[in-house]
């Protein structure tokens, strides 16, 4: 009885290979940029940023840390640095006393808000002006073909 190694064509090779190196460097830049003009990582941003477009600025942890792909002691960590920077506030749910809310504050926001423009910038010189319209579509449809794999509830390999 043999075995025989499963093998990639130079085309799946080089799509993969690629992603790989994209997924790896990508959030070093983004966190560089945002360490250095507002004192932020990527993950912590992205806290924020969610945080701003929820129904005033509050949500349950639990739900923060799914919508950022986040598991509760990673998030519950970052929390405890934002909140210590005044950034955000934790407290009580009213609807259930046994979960936690966390509220984006006045300081929370403006901070976001001036690291918005730098971060956009670093985003389209490392991402978006790399790409032709065609190329941006496609990557649109590559990400979500990819993450509706990944998603919560989806078996990790079908069939």
């Amino acid at each position: 009885m043999s075995f025989q190694v499963p093998r990639m064509d130079p085309e799946e090779s080089r799509a993969w290979l690629g992603l790989i190196a994209v997924s790896q460097l990508l959030p070093a830049a983004l966190d560089a940029q945002l360490q250095r003009d507002a004192g932020l990582t990527h993950f912590e941003f992205l806290v924020l940023s969610v945080l701003r477009f929820a129904p005033e600025s509050t949500m349950r942890m639990t739900a923060l840390a799914e919508a950022t792909n986040a598991t509760l002691p990673r998030l519950s960590h970052v929390c405890t640095r934002l909140e210590k920077r005044g950034l955000v506030e934790r407290f009580p749910c009213p609807e259930d006393r046994r979960a936690t809310n966390v509220r984006l504050t006045n300081a929370g926001r403006r901070d976001l808000v001036h690291a918005i423009p730098d971060h956009i910038a670093t985003v389209r010189g490392l991402v978006i002006d790399a790409l032709t319209p065609a190329q941006l579509d496609a990557l649109a449809d590559i990400t979500d073909a990819i993450r509706s794999r990944l998603s919560p509830g989806r078996a990790p390999f079908p069939g």
